[in-house]
């Protein structure tokens, strides 16, 4: 398929990506120049509230209903956290951020954390971005327009593609297309959230995006029945918070906060039951919960900080269920984000 190409188009060759070294160069020189935070931990302490950098709009994972109120997966992570924290899980402070912002705003203290929703990779590891531990187990795909009459990636050769510049995604779409020797036009955008409403707009063919953000976009749009995500998955992208390097209290607050929701889960508790599972025989339950051991004092926080989290927002299924779950707009069942017990990736790292 063939189309005239937007003025901001460009066509992305068999080499590294420019945009995603710049960003990964912005992000360093922002941790070089900052003033280096002695410690994010008392800094949220002292400040009363707890500071997430998320995705502008993604429904179930970061978006505003009808009210204004912002809500999603990504969401209640920050609330468990503050929960952990500050003992309060409304003691948050939102800030809806894109992939170059994001990046560049963790270093500087303009955000404490990201529970947005970036892939955890090698580059950014090592470029100053801490991830602590894997929150969302995704893949990228495709949405496609029906009058493309694409059925399978193969048939996009020629397409004009819609992404956010310096994305995972424009790397994904070189390697792909290179490998199976198609050809294509990369449209690239400041944001994830305007490369979709140009693809909207039909001035792309395809985007490209995590599956899962694909399907919550989707379920917004009123003529969403004139477009599908294709089957394929092109790759693995394992998806957590991620806080600044130099930090490693604070990497082990956020860690074992999205621990103890996994964890609680496969002891059973959640929110519905956690006050009277403080009441539990389990040795692994009370240690979660803080009955007995000082895991919590040994990250610098109190000792019930796991019970406060679950508390606030319930086990790592209660979150799933809530925001994307079957019952939800985006329907999706658990599938690498089951518990390994029910063949799933998810597990939690033992309290003990």
């Amino acid at each position: 398929m063939t189309r005239n190409q937007p003025e901001t188009s460009m066509t992305i060759h068999s080499r590294a990506h420019p945009a995603i070294k710049t960003l990964l160069a912005l992000a360093a020189a922002a941790a070089l120049a900052a003033p280096a935070r002695a410690d994010v931990l008392d800094d949220v302490k002292a400040h009363g509230v707890l500071k997430c950098g998320v995705t502008l709009a993604a429904p179930g994972f970061s978006a505003e209903d009808n009210a204004g109120k912002r809500d999603g997966f990504d969401v209640d992570l920050c609330r468990a956290i503050a929960a952990a924290t500050l003992g309060d899980a409304s003691k948050i402070q939102l800030v809806p951020m894109d992939l170059k912002t994001a990046f560049a705003g963790l270093p500087t203290g303009a955000v404490d954390v990201l529970t947005h929703r970036f892939t955890w990779t090698q580059s950014r590891d090592v470029g100053g971005l801490k991830f602590p531990k894997v929150m969302f187990y995704d893949g990228q795909g495709f949405a496609v327009t029906k009058k493309t009459r694409a059925n399978k990636v193969a048939d996009l050769n020629n397409a004009t593609i819609c992404t956010a510049q310096g994305s995972t995604s424009e790397l994904i779409v070189a390697d792909y297309f290179r490998a199976h020797k198609m050809k294509y036009k990369i449209v690239t955008f400041a944001s994830q959230e305007q490369a979709w409403d140009a693809f909207v707009a039909k001035r792309c063919d395809a985007a490209i995006n995590d599956r899962s953000a694909l399907a919550a976009r989707l379920t917004k749009l009123s003529n969403k029945d004139d477009f599908k995500v294709l089957a394929e998955t092109l790759s693995n992208e394992p998806i957590g918070p991620i806080v600044a390097q130099g930090q490693p209290r604070w990497e082990a607050v956020v860690r074992f906060t999205l621990n103890a929701l996994v964890a609680a889960e496969e002891l059973g508790v959640n929110q519905a039951n956690v006050e009277a599972q403080r009441s539990s025989q389990s040795p692994d339950v009370q240690r979660l919960l803080g009955v007995t051991g000082d895991f919590g004092s040994k990250l610098g926080l109190a000792n019930d900080y796991a019970y406060n989290a679950i508390k606030a927002v319930g086990n790592y299924g209660d979150v799933w269920d809530r925001n994307v779950g079957p019952k939800t707009p985006l329907r999706l069942e658990r599938g690498r984000n089951a518990l390994v017990a029910n063949g799933g990736l998810m597990m939690a790292i033992p309290v003990r």
